[in-house]
This record gives C-alpha cells, sequence and structure tokens, in this order.
C-alpha cells in the first residue's frame, strides 16, 4: 500500500489483513533526511514501538506534510534487501509516479497460494522480481507501433516514429530528422519531456530550449535523431516534480528537493533510449549532453558514443541556481 493518500480507513484493513501493525518503507534518499544513520542503498523498513497513525506517516514519508518529523525512540530501523518484496514495492510507488513510500506488513502466505489468497481478499498478487526487472523487460519490448511525417519549422523533413511496449505502456518517440546514415556516427539528443519548459516555456530549466536547439543544431547538419523519452522530471514525473519545485522555493537546491521527496537526483533509465536506437539501425552516435552519466548509460548498453556534442544555453535570472546545482552536485558539464 502506498503511503501517499492513506488514510485511516486503509491503514486499520492492511493491518487486519495481516494481522500485525503495517511498518513504513522509505527510499535511503528519505531515511538520511530523518537523519538515520547508515541507512543501507536500498531503503529501511520503520516499525514504530506505538504503531503508525495517519499523522505520523505523512510527517515521515512526505515533505508538504511539514518538517520531517523525529524518528520515535524504540523504532525499529531495518535495511531492505536489493530482492525482497518490500523493495519491490517502494520501485512500484516509483513508476506509479508517487511518492516512494509504501506501508508494509507480512503476511504468512505459501507463494504458490499468494494469487488465491490475494483475490480473496481483493488484492492484487505482484511477484518482485517482475516488479524489480520491470524497466528492462519493458525497455526490451519496445516496439515501433506509428510513424508520420511531421514537417517542423526549419526542419521540415522530419517524421516522428513513436514506440510503445507490445503489451502496452509508456510510450516513447523518435524524432527524426534528415536521412541518418546508419553507417556513420548520428548525431543524436536524449530529450527527456519537460511539460513546463518544453511546452510552457519555463524559465526554471533549460529544457525548452535544449530541445528547440536540438532540433536546429540536427537540421544544420543534414540528419540526426531526436529521442523524446517519457520521463518528466529526470524520471519522478511531473507533480513530482512541482512539488520539488515547491520544495525548491523554499531555499532547496534541486538535488536537495528530491531526496526530501524520496528520490535520487535522477531516476532516468536509458535502457529505452538505447533500444530505440538500436531499432532505427544506428550503433554509433555523436551524443549532444552536458550530462556524462548518459554517455557511460549508452556505453553500459553496448552502443558506441564517439563524441560528446556540447549542448548548453544562456543561465537567466530563474535557472542560474539549477544549472549551478547540476553541475555542483550532478556532474553536469557547462
Amino acid at each position: 500500500m502506498t503511503a501517499e493518500g492513506v488514510d485511516a480507513a486503509a491503514l486499520a484493513r492492511l493491518g487486519g489483513i495481516a494481522g500485525t501493525a503495517p511498518s513504513l518503507l522509505v527510499t535511503a534518499r528519505r531515511a538520511s533526511v530523518l537523519h538515520l544513520a547508515a541507512p543501507g542503498p536500498h531503503g529501511v523498513r520503520l516499525t514504530l514501538p506505538d504503531g503508525l497513525t495517519v499523522e505520523r506517516l505523512r510527517l515521515l514519508a512526505d515533505p508538504a506534510a511539514g518538517d520531517a518529523a523525529p524518528v520515535p525512540p524504540g523504532t525499529s530501523v531495518e535495511p531492505l534487501a536489493a530482492d525482497s518484496g518490500a523493495g519491490a514495492s517502494v520501485i512500484l510507488a516509483k513508476v506509479a509516479r508517487l511518492l516512494p513510500a509504501t506501508l508494509a506488513a507480512p503476511c504468512p502466505v505459501p507463494a504458490l497460494d499468494a494469487a488465491d489468497w490475494a483475490r480473496a481478499r481483493d488484492l492484487t498478487a505482484v511477484a518482485a522480481e517482475d516488479v524489480l526487472a520491470h524497466h528492462e523487460t519493458a525497455a526490451r519490448a519496445l516496439r515501433p507501433v506509428g510513424e508520420a511525417r511531421v514537417p517542423l519549422e526549419g526542419a521540415e523533413d522530419t517524421r516522428v516514429v513513436a514506440f510503445r511496449p507490445v503489451d502496452g505502456g509508456i510510450e516513447h518517440l523518435a524524432i527524426v530528422i534528415g536521412r541518418p546514415d546508419p553507417a556513420g556516427p548520428v548525431l543524436a539528443r536524449i530529450h527527456s519531456e519537460c511539460f513546463t519548459g518544453d511546452l510552457l516555456g519555463s524559465l526554471r530549466c533549460d529544457c525548452g530550449e535544449q530541445l528547440r536547439g536540438a532540433i536546429q543544431a540536427i537540421a544544420a547538419e543534414g540528419a540526426g535523431v531526436l529521442l523524446y523519452l517519457a520521463q518528466e522530471g529526470r524520471g519522478i514525473g511531473l507533480v513530482n516534480k512541482l512539488r520539488a519545485y515547491s520544495l525548491q522555493d523554499g531555499g532547496l537546491d534541486t538535488v536537495e528537493a528530491n531526496e526530501q521527496l524520496g528520490f535520487d537526483d535522477d531516476e532516468r533509465i536509458y535502457s529505452p533510449a538505447a533500444e530505440i536506437l538500436r531499432h532505427l539501425g544506428f550503433e554509433r552516435v555523436r551524443l549532444m549532453t552536458n550530462n556524462p552519466r548518459k554517455v557511460s548509460a549508452l556505453a553500459r548498453h553496448r552502443l558506441e558514443v564517439v563524441e560528446r556534442v556540447p549542448h548548453t544555453f544562456p543561465a537567466n535570472a530563474y535557472n542560474l541556481g539549477y544549472l549551478r546545482a547540476k553541475a555542483r552536485r550532478s556532474g553536469h558539464l557547462f
């Protein structure tokens, strides 16, 4: 059960089904915010001595509820294992674009009977290993599902190819400009969608300038590809990005705001980009990016980045702190 939006009735139902008081599961980032020593890389399970109330839960899990509540004395703090069902529940919350905090209570149910047991209680049984493998499974299942010619301003010879997993799910786009040659390194940009920057022209980031600048640069080159990935807010989703903006207005930088919410500074997955490039026939790229992580991520997926092409734009009064934080905290090159 996700911590976000839980009420007293849901909390009581979970305890009633399990027969034990539920624990709160949070990420390592949120655990650090709660000043827990050595929380472990995969998060922790917090079992409070007097049980959880909705108010206590929100103060522990949600920065919007107020300053992080101190963990009560006597609270059991256990690190989560990388392959545990408890850890998988936190990942599932991230997939749903909710705050990465969940409630869990052990239920002594044999694995072979889990589906029947869950069905009888109007629940859904999901294998932890399926959740843990979700991102890579979805990336490998990506297939082109639609394509059309879409003339763009300054790049009229453009087609957009939509990719989606074969069983449905999140859609990513390849914007192919001109006729790039698969034999040579293709000029490429991996761009994560940004509603506020790309569509509204937000001054808090440089995403809109990077998007339009990439299209112009590829058109000037004569051919190339821009991947438009459904990874809003560096992978945390639009709602959580707006929450992070609110925290930044209170004085935090972009990395600190993500950590308060329980996220890493960058939650993006680059396996979809690698799969799409291969589907399009490209194995070697000249990558337009200021982020060395993108270069190393493509290399891990056996794509050759023959050149990192800088992709910078002038800062403004609203995004200067954001850009400085990305350089100082996340290693971006400007």
